[in-house]
């Protein structure tokens, strides 16, 4: 009953907020020198945003500028170099209004206000496996998101955001190209650089992996299968997106135990709580929905994922990945689809049994002359200098 009543009482103060910052957005001068910085709407400190705000922290032009990030309640309450303020809270709207730059990779509610003398800068998060936005090819009576949407008004969400924005990354040409089918942006707002958050994996170096993986506790003597899968956009309750999980990771422990360790990183989106049994403490390592998923990457060996983004990101290790799609019929055809022939393009076997994919892990036969062709095609830009490339863009010297 508390949580309900905390709850209301959350929504009531960020209606307020929304009220009065509609009344002092125009009354506030924008600074040229104030960056504000979202991910996830407020999730925490990850993805493209806290990779450019890292390499500005580095540059000497940037020294007096003002770094703010918005994070919800308790998810992060220090960030170097950043003034941290609550999501969706008052002085929240006060930096919004007060910023010259946003530097934010989702899609933004409508209700947020842009001047004409701010620069918003969209970096997104990854590059599109499933259909996104107007490109998606659902029947008439689809409905999207937990608020049950008609397609109308699940693209109208975007509609609204992109012609907000001064600039959106694109981490190479295929995304260029989806981008403008799926969110209708002007080719010219595309900037085509390569994500900043994989200039981490492609300058990484060997010292800094042995101390994520005395960070994460990660045994000597064992290898790391990290595994990610995605959300689905019809599994969700009124809590959240929930995920039904379809492995068994005892017998991922009897079959692979010996040589790896098994990371479990959930979307962020998914809402369930994962119990590992005490059987699997030695094996299984679950890591919160928060984590910054490139120390993630950074410490696997081999990844395991399904419908997810991650492995664009992942390739640039030039490290072995499997495709475990167990509901692949019924997610291509009753969900979004996809953008290209899967059999064809991934960087991977695809698999939907569990015993094989096992198998398949055990073999160890990875084909990297599939995984090279694919990162010519969609890794080219990742020369560990995007983030700078973005910034000579965005801010001007």
């Amino acid at each position: 009953m508390l949580r309900k009543i905390m709850r209301f009482i959350r929504r009531c103060v960020t209606f307020v907020s929304k009220i009065i910052y509609k009344f002092i957005n125009p009354r506030v001068k924008v600074d040229d020198k104030t960056i504000i910085f979202v991910a996830y709407h407020g999730r925490g400190y990850s993805c493209n945003p806290k990779y450019i705000h890292k390499y500005l922290l580095t540059q000497e032009r940037f020294k007096d500028y003002k770094m703010v990030w918005a994070v919800k309640k308790f998810k992060v309450t220090e960030i170097p170099g950043a003034k941290v303020v609550r999501y969706n809270g008052l002085k929240y709207f006060y930096y919004m209004s007060k910023a010259k730059y946003w530097v934010i990779n989702c899609k933004m509610p409508k209700h947020i206000i842009k001047k004409d003398d701010q620069v918003y800068l969209q970096t997104w998060h990854g590059t599109p496996l499933k259909r996104l936005a107007h490109d998606i090819q659902a029947k008439e009576e689809t409905t999207f998101y937990r608020s049950e949407m008609t397609f109308d008004q699940m693209a109208n969400t975007y509609d609204n955001d992109v012609k907000k924005y001064n600039y959106m990354i694109s981490p190479n040409h295929f995304s260029t190209e989806v981008f403008q089918s799926a969110f209708r942006i002007s080719r010219k707002k595309l900037i085509e650089t390569g994500y900043p958050r994989n200039d981490y994996l492609t300058n990484i170096t060997d010292q800094e992996i042995a101390e994520l993986r005395e960070k994460y506790e990660i045994p000597e003597d064992k290898k790391v299968i990290l595994y990610a899968p995605t959300w689905r956009d019809n599994a969700y309750n009124a809590k959240g997106y929930t995920f039904e999980l379809q492995a068994d990771f005892y017998r991922w422990k009897v079959l692979l135990g010996d040589e790896y360790v098994l990371v479990f990183k959930p979307h962020y989106l998914i809402i369930n709580r994962f119990k590992r049994a005490a059987y699997l403490k030695d094996f299984v390592y679950n890591i919160g929905a928060s984590a910054d998923i490139n120390e993630l990457y950074a410490i696997a060996d081999v990844l395991v994922t399904d419908y997810s983004s991650v492995f664009f990101d992942y390739a640039n290790l030039n490290r072995p990945m499997y495709f475990y799609m167990f509901d692949l019929d019924e997610y291509a055809e009753e969900l979004r689809g996809f953008y290209f022939d899967i059999y064809e393009t991934l960087p991977g076997p695809i698999i939907t049994d569990e015993n094989e994919l096992l198998k398949t892990i055990k073999e160890d036969t990875y084909d990297y002359d599939r995984l090279k062709e694919f990162n010519e095609k969609f890794n080219s830009l990742q020369d560990g200098h995007s983030t700078e490339k973005v910034v000579n863009i965005v801010f001007p010297k």
